[in-house]
This record gives C-alpha cells, structure tokens and sequence, in this order.
C-alpha cells in the first residue's frame, strides 16, 4: 500500500496500481471508462484542471465538466471542451437542458463528482446546502461518491469557518483531498492551501472509483454496531461519562451501509444524526445498551455476520439510585460515591454461543502502551480484531475527527497512518469484507 500525505493532514490512500496507464483491473474489476463529472471552482488553481482532465482521458475515463461563472474568469469553456470533447456545462436555467431537468441528470449520469479546485465560497455553499447555480444544484441533487480537493488563501484555509464547512462536507460523506503546502501563485504567501498535484488527484480519484466498484460487498450481510460514551447517571442532573463523540462508530455505520450491509446501530447519547438506511437504537447507560444489542441480536434469530464494538462503554457506574439532586451543604465534606463495574459488553457477547457475530471487532481506546493492551483485551475479551488507537491528550483523539490507529488481529498488528475517521471506517469495513469473503472467521472460545 502506497500513501500519499497531503500537507493538510489529510491523507489519499492509493494503490501500486492506480499510478501506472489505463487497462489495470482490482479483482476483475476494470478501472477504465468510468464516468466523471468535473466541477471547476474559480480559483487560479484552475489551470490544473486542464491537466486532469487530460490525464484522466489518457487513462480512459470520460469527463464532463461544469464551471462556476468565477473559474471562466482563469480558463475558457472553450479551452475545457477541446480537451473532453464534451460540451461544458454553465448555466443552471438553461432552457434545452432543464427542460430534462439537467442537473438531476448531471449527477445520475456519472459515477464520481470530483470538485476543483474547491474555493473557500464554494465549500462553504456546499456545506450549506445552498444551490443558487448549476454546480450547487447538482452537488445537492447528488447520490454518487463526492471528492473535494480544496485550494486557497492559506488564511482562509485555516479560518474556523472554512474548518466547520469541511468538517460538515466530511460528516455528509465526502472525501477530502489536501490541500498541500507550498506557495501561493496568486499572492506568493507560502502555507497550507494549493491544489493538490494532478497525479495525486487522479489516484484518489481511481482509489474511490475502485471502492464503488466493490461496494455491495457486503449486501445480505447484517452488521451490529455500538458506538458512543454512556452516561451513567449520579442523580438526576449528573452523570459520569467521557469524551467519546460516537464520530468513529457512525462513520463504520455509515461505510457498512454503502457496502450493502444491514446496519443496526446501538448508540449512546451523541449530537449526531442518524446514518442514512441504518437502524439507530439510542440508549443512555451500559447496562441499556447490552440489554439493546441482546434484544437486537435475539430479533435477528440467527447471530449477525459482524458485530463492532466501538463503544466507549462507562467501566463503572453508581451504586443504587438517587431520587432527588445532591446539594451542597455548607461545611460538610463533597459525597462519597460507591462504584461498581458495569456490563462487559464486548466479552458478554463474545463469549454467548448462541449470540456471537461471526466476527467479533472491538475497540482499545489507550493513553500507553497501546498495542501491548489491545494484545491482552484480543484474548481476555474473545475478540478476533482488536482496533487500537492512542487516546492520550496529546493525540486529541477523543471527539476529534481524525484517528491513529492498530489494527491487532490473532496474526500480529497492522500500524495505519493517521487519516479521517472517515477513512478508517472505509478501510475497516474493506476489511471486513474480504475477510467474511476468506472464510477468515470462527467461534473462539464459547460455550
């Protein structure tokens, strides 16, 4: 495996494969010929276009483009059509093509959208969900794989809106590609913000072809997925909890789905909507959400092919309930709190031979030594994977949207780079696929 680092953070995880010419095939998949729309953006890093554009024919692909009004003040129509050989699209209330409403059929028409360059403006509209011209409208109106690669101002970059628009773009499911580092041709500042070079573009753009290509890997699958903090309560107004977002279980949700998976979700409280076609089942404290997953698990009749256990499961709660609000009382010490140790979800369920997924993927959220105790929770807990990343203060991990992380298996430990949780999720479910495909599953120790 090939990676690409981008000067953002940001990370294209591409293939060997993807970098020579056309005709390559994944699995007997061919990776030639596949339809993308191009949407150019108005910044002066849309000269580049020009060059992607002719890369991808080179290999193969078909490439329609629409340009923002801003982008044919750098380049002309005219200089994009002799390249694709397709008409370029404008306008949004052109009368031939919305007769048929053209923008629905951009979108369904094509097996990627890729846009850029992709200016702060135009993120931010996306994000939004504006669509006040022809490449808004048919972003909004879009149900195919969407690559974003962003170039700009350094300081737009990096201001906090730009960050909470792409962050929303990747929560809504798009694949963002850089920016790199480097200096600016509009203003010669040097920084995160250009364009990522075309040869870097075109293997994530092949990479996420390829993945669509394997989607529905796992269709008739059934996959069970906790994810989130528990909140276990003190009295009515106070609960111990920690920092887990749920960003990392839903994004597995979410990738598992578009693998054609059935998805039940078991999902502590979070601020996060509901994956789309997946069953979220919204629970508070531990011993609610073993009670959820066993009730989901007995519904089925048959154990699931795969159940992930991304929880960050409270390890202990309060022993016996209060009623009423603890006050202060002045001049008496702070209450003593009785703990005891909550449910083993992930051993629970592990261990029960009638309701053990075929595999068994938990989570080792760590602050040290984090191979060697996910190593330990693989056997103590009866798992078959062991996903592990640094949780440490440092990593700011924990309700971030990026991950680090090991993925310890009964065969040894696989260190990834650092990517979004986005990615990991993609990777993941990969994974999992080829390995229900392999037969790579069993029971372990039940019964």
């Amino acid at each position: 495996m090939v990676h690409h680092y981008i000067g953002s953070g940001r990370i294209v995880v591409s293939r060997p494969w993807l970098i020579p010419a056309q005709g390559r095939t994944r699995k007997g998949r061919n990776l030639t010929g596949n339809r993308i729309l191009l949407t150019i953006g108005g910044g002066i890093a849309c000269y580049k276009c020009l060059d992607l554009v002719r890369r991808l024919k080179e290999r193969g692909h078909s490439v329609r483009t629409i340009m923002t009004q801003s982008a044919q003040a750098f380049i002309t129509p005219l200089a994009v059509s002799a390249l694709t050989n397709e008409r370029v699209f404008t306008e949004l209330f052109d009368v031939d093509d919305e007769r048929e409403i053209g923008h629905i059929k951009l979108s369904r028409q094509s097996d990627i959208i890729v846009v850029a360059p992709a200016t702060a403006n135009l993120i931010a509209r996306m994000a939004n969900g504006l669509a006040d011209d022809l490449a808004t409208a048919t972003l909004l109106a879009n149900d195919k794989p969407l690559l974003v690669a962003p170039a700009m101002n350094p300081k737009m970059w990096s201001h906090p809106a730009t960050q909470r628009n792409v962050a929303q773009l990747q929560a809504d499911g798009a694949q963002i590609i850089g920016p790199e580092a480097g200096e600016m041709a509009e203003s010669g500042e040097a920084g995160v913000g250009r364009l990522v070079e075309t040869m870097t573009l075109v293997a994530a753009i092949e990479e996420r072809l390829a993945v669509t290509a394997s989607e529905g890997a796992l269709l008739g699958k059934h996959v069970v997925i906790t994810a989130g903090p528990t909140h276990e309560p003190i009295d009515p107004v106070r609960y111990i909890a920690n920092r887990s977002s749920g960003k990392q279980g839903f994004a597995i949700a979410r990738a598992a789905a578009e693998a054609g998976a059935r998805v039940t979700l078991v999902s502590g409280p979070v601020g996060l909507p509901d994956p789309v076609g997946v069953d979220v089942q919204r629970v508070e404290t531990a011993e609610e959400m073993l009670a959820a997953v066993r009730d989901a698990l007995h519904a089925l009749g048959d154990p699931p092919d795969v159940g992930v256990f991304a929880a960050a499961v409270a390890d202990w709660r309060t022993d016996g309930h209060v009623e009423q609000k603890i006050k202060k009382t002045k001049g008496h010490s702070a209450p003593s709190l009785k703990l005891v140790e909550n449910p083993d979800i992930l051993k629970t369920i592990a261990d029960d031979p009638k309701l053990r997924p075929s595999l068994v993927v938990g989570f080792a959220a760590e602050t040290e030594n984090v191979v060697g105790f996910a190593q330990r929770k693989l056997i103590s807990k009866n798992a078959d994977w062991i996903v592990a990343n640094d949780v440490s203060a440092r990593t700011g991990v924990m309700g971030g949207d990026r991950n680090t992380i090991h993925l310890v298996t009964r065969d040894g430990v696989e260190a990834w780079p650092q990517m979004a949780k986005s990615d990991v999720s993609t990777e993941l479910v990969k994974r999992i696929a080829a390995a229900l495909s392999d037969g790579q599953t069993g029971q372990r120790d039940v019964g």
